[in-house]
């Protein structure tokens, strides 16, 4: 199950998202409400499906190493803005 959660994520973080709401309680888990991963999933759908993962991983929350891995799906989510940014028709790129 969680090979077809990765696969998911790589084709779409919110599409990986929509299936670990209604399919296990990991969100529930790592959130105490349902508002930040519902901003999540429309701001910045990496970080948190990296938070929510790397949330499983530790048994006191996310620590050391594992914030790496949130970092990085967040420079990730970035990327993905800065890249569409560039994409669009008449955008003046450098």
């Amino acid at each position: 199950m969680a090979c077809l959660g990765a696969l998911l994520a790589l084709i779409s973080p919110r599409l990986a998202l929509v299936f670990i709401f209604f399919f296990s309680d990991l969100l529930g888990d790592a959130f105490d409400s349902w508002v930040v991963p519902a901003l999540g999933f429309v701001l910045l759908p990496w970080t948190t499906l990296s938070y929510a993962a790397m949330w499983s991983v530790g048994l006191n929350g996310v620590t050391g190493i594992e914030w790496f891995f949130v970092v990085l799906g967040f420079v990730v989510d970035l990327g993905a803005y800065a890249g569409g940014g560039r994409a669009r028709p008449g955008s003046t790129s450098s």
